[in-house]
């Protein structure tokens, strides 16, 4: 599509002339959109952002100032190929952030919808990020990474690259993330210890006392229990029920890093 009329272009923005501007979509001074760009309805471009060819956002988008979004991977191997940087619906990126394309010819680094991502962080190459998660302020994504679903990553923490983040997990500030991330638990500090439940998630997106508690019950078999994985994961498919508990299983037996089941040093998760 072309620049679209009702679209808002300051006049010291820089649009491509092969970029696409949807309906109502704001452009602000110093922008820059390159060629190969497209900008969906009602999506507010702030001033001096540089979104990059290759890179598609939808609809509703806010992007704060100083943000680079689509650039090359960095990534020692890059040749140059065309990737994408694919970006959906409803997201908040603010100042200073950025994000690249893929590496591999045609590969895509994707951000889900209704995501919000504080300032001054990275999201790298081929990374995925669901939808509804929130990623503070200078945390850094590796390549290959993926948040799931309204996960919330707190400042400072590092996640390493391959590794995975489940649904309405938490992490703490200054983590280090390099196992996978079970969905609905809280992890903390350098090792990422496990701390229980991320209830205060939980209870926010509307599970109910007895969806928690069969997740509860499905935790303390596979993290408190003290029997080996493979024994935890049978257990914990013959003695639990829902579909929660069936993802934190599912979870556990896809994943290649391992999972963390360390809990802090002398501590028995009195909040589960």
């Amino acid at each position: 599509m072309p620049v679209d009329p009702s679209a808002r272009i300051a006049p010291t923005a820089q649009v491509a002339a092969g970029a696409a501007i949807g309906p109502d979509a704001a452009i602000g001074h110093f922008a820059v959109i390159e060629d190969d760009v497209v900008i969906g309805a009602r999506s507010e471009i702030e001033s001096h952002v540089v979104i990059k060819r290759w890179t598609t956002l939808g609809a509703d988008n806010k992007i704060s100032s100083g943000t680079v979004l689509g650039s090359d991977p960095l990534d020692k191997t890059f040749g140059g190929e065309r990737s994408y940087l694919k970006i959906g619906n409803g997201n908040t990126i603010r100042e200073h952030y950025t994000i690249s394309r893929g590496t591999a010819p045609e590969s895509v680094t994707e951000i889900g919808n209704d995501n919000y991502i504080m300032t001054a962080g990275h999201i790298a190459h081929n990374a995925k990020i669901g939808n509804g998660a929130v990623i503070a302020s200078t945390a850094l994504v590796a390549g290959h990474a993926e948040i799931g679903d309204r996960a919330f990553v707190s400042g400072g923490v590092v996640v390493h690259q391959y590794s995975r983040i489940g649904e309405l997990a938490m992490i703490g500030g200054m983590t280090r993330v390099n196992q996978d991330v079970t969905p609905y638990l809280l992890h903390v500090g350098p090792t990422m210890e496990v701390c229980g439940l991320n209830l205060i998630g939980l209870r926010r997106a509307g599970l109910s006392k007895e969806e928690i508690g069969r997740i509860r019950q499905a935790y303390k078999i596979l993290f408190r229990s003290k029997l080996p994985l493979n024994e935890a994961l049978d257990c914990a498919e013959a003695e639990t029920a829902g579909p929660h508990a069936a993802r934190m299983i599912a979870f556990i037996r896809a994943s290649k890093r391992g999972v963390c089941r360390r809990g802090r040093k002398g501590e028995e998760n009195t909040d589960v």
